[in-house]
């Protein structure tokens, strides 16, 4: 009953507002497809849909729970609610999404909007898994707003609920196009790779709509506004989230750290990026060709500058992999001549010196930045803390450690001869370079493959 009177009701509110509903195709049954899914999700009027479905289910924000009337009609459609600021929560929601999906009619039929947040329909953003997770048909259904003003798209940047409703209201009608796609049967490759399922959904959508696809998502536009209030570009904290915290091992509130050192790098520059001088002045060392070098090496597409998804994959895969206790401990003993198990400011200098290639360079800034106790020697806590919270400067370790390596193989070819009629196993060691190269075919360890092209910011 609760069903029905609201259909009618929904339907008859969207004739008030003056809504010109347009459907095509058939809405399937129960047993065809349990679940729905919707997109582009760029209004709340999208809920024009639940009408049209016989008042499904739907997966929605615990948020819009506790909303005044709506709320409680939410509640009444027995809504899978979800926190998008808890982790257990979506694992608990997808459970409950296949516990419903698989009940054999027991439970009315679920709508989900897989892309989690409003969008502007300038393209699909990436799925969210939930709906593919349970391995059953799904029907797509398309959204379109024809209307040459448009006054109903509610972004995280834009008009605010009372506005969009005010305009929407006086414009003498407003056009809607519900489409209902043919049910999506998964395969049984699909089946056992919800991502694969939920990409493939989203094409043939796409498709229809004659939009792009695009890997960014909802933790995106988190990093957008963070970046908006460390006075970054917004546009800096696009780094297509999902994308790269899979093929990294990347949290979201790591990254959110990093937005924090870029930002205080960057706050010199204009555009959000990190040029040179700016790299340079962070580190506290001059520029010389060892610098240009490790920044060659975050400048993934060789333009000049470091952008925020740049940096964060330099840090992934150059210099935290390097950044290790025993990395740590090695470069220690290396700055540690006398081996009092402290480093005095000469010999931090000399070593710095060294590696640099720069024997006048001062590098008082930097030793006092490092001795926290300010008692003149670091300690090897102080240079572990210093390491850790710096792991840019773990590069700059490893490669000086990489070329007196490569010194003492060379003492060791001219000093040492092989038995004659012997063929002694020689370590090949590569020669360094005299001119700094861009080293953009990086990959993380067990991606070997993806480093048989050029890697650029949209194909890492």
């Amino acid at each position: 009953m609760i069903q029905t009177a609201l259909s009618g009701l929904t339907r008859t509110a969207y004739l008030v507002m003056g809504f010109q509903v347009k459907v095509k195709g058939k809405v399937a049954s129960l047993p065809e497809a349990p679940i729905f899914v919707a997109a582009p999700h760029s209004s709340f009027f999208d809920a024009i849909i639940c009408a049209l479905t016989g008042m499904p289910s739907i997966v929605t924000r615990a948020e819009n729970l506790s909303t005044p009337v709506f709320g409680t009609i939410l509640s009444s459609l027995q809504p899978v609610a979800v926190s998008r600021q808890d982790p257990d929560s979506r694992k608990n929601t997808v459970a409950e999404i296949t516990r419903r999906a698989l009940s054999r009619g027991q439970w009315p039929q679920i709508l989900i909007f897989p892309e989690g947040t409003c969008t502007n329909r300038s393209c699909l953003i990436t799925f969210k898994q939930g709906a593919f997770v349970p391995r059953v048909p799904v029907q797509p259904v398309l959204l379109r707003y024809p209307n040459k003003l448009d006054t109903v798209t509610w972004t995280w940047q834009g008009y605010s609920f009372k506005e969009l409703c005010i305009m929407t209201l006086c414009q003498i009608f407003t056009r809607l196009e519900v489409e209902f796609l043919p049910v999506h049967v998964p395969t049984e490759e699909e089946k056992n790779d919800p991502i694969l399922f939920a990409n493939r959904v989203r094409q043939t959508m796409a498709n229809a709509l004659n939009v792009p696809i695009t890997d960014h998502t909802f933790e995106d536009c988190r990093l957008m506004i963070s970046a908006g209030q460390l006075t970054l570009p917004m546009e800096a904290g696009l780094v297509e989230f999902t994308k790269i915290s899979k093929k990294l091992n990347l949290k979201w509130n790591h990254v959110r750290e990093q937005l924090d050192t870029f930002a205080a790098i960057a706050s010199a520059s204009k555009g959000g990026r990190i040029g040179i001088e700016e790299f340079a002045e962070y580190l506290k060392l001059p520029i010389s060709d060892v610098l240009r070098e490790l920044f060659l090496l975050f400048d993934r597409n060789g333009d000049g500058t470091i952008d925020f998804r740049e940096y964060v994959i330099g840090l992934s895969i150059l210099c935290n992999p390097a950044n290790t206790e025993e990395t740590i401990r090695m470069a220690f003993k290396l700055f540690d001549m006398d081996e009092d198990g402290t480093i005095t400011e000469d010999e931090f200098a000399s070593i710095i010196q060294s590696a640099l290639g720069l024997p006048e360079l001062d590098v008082s800034v930097l030793f006092k930045e490092i001795d926290a106790d300010e008692t003149g020697k670091l300690s090897y806590e102080e240079f572990k803390n210093f390491a850790l919270k710096h792991p840019e400067y773990a590069t700059l370790f490893t490669t000086y450690l990489d070329l007196q390596r490569h010194q003492l193989g060379m003492f060791e070819e001219h000093d040492t001869e092989p038995p004659k009629g012997k063929h002694s196993p020689v370590r090949s060691t590569a020669p360094v370079s005299e001119t700094p190269l861009a080293r953009n075919k990086v990959c993380p360890e067990g991606n070997e493959e993806d480093c048989s092209s050029t890697s650029d910011k949209k194909d890492d």
